[in-house]
């Protein structure tokens, strides 16, 4: 004899029935999305929440419309301004702003921790 009372079966409580439901509900939904993965990239593209604007950092010299350029050190707060003009005249129109920013604080940061690896400024491009 392998035990002294009959299976039982148990219900579910309401938070497992609801779960089941839901979960039932999530999946008719899933069947009857559309297959095409190109129809649903292109429709996920055209949304306008899709564009996304490239940070100032990222953008070439000549994309830039601010007519001044900033860029400060988080660690000795030194800040470095150039205007866009000057900087194109110095750099190029194709320049990406990230690498003329670190450029100009290439003499190193003004706070010095001891290691080689730890020093250098920690740019914030505005």
């Amino acid at each position: 004899m392998a035990g002294r009372r009959a299976a039982e079966r148990r219900l579910p409580t309401e938070k497992q029935q609801r779960t089941d439901e839901l979960r039932k509900a999530l999946l008719n939904r899933t069947q009857s999305a559309p297959t095409d993965e190109d129809a649903w990239w292109d429709s996920v593209l055209s949304d306008p929440r899709a564009r996304l604007t490239t940070p100032i950092a990222d953008r070439e010299l000549g994309q830039i419309t601010e007519e001044v350029l900033r860029v400060e050190c988080l660690r000795c707060m030194r800040i470095v301004q150039i205007t866009r003009a000057d900087a194109i005249k110095l750099y190029s129109a194709g320049s990406v702003w990230r690498a003329v920013g670190m450029h100009l604080f290439a003499d190193g940061c003004q706070h010095r921790t001891g290691s080689h690896e730890e020093d250098g400024c920690w740019p914030d491009f505005r």
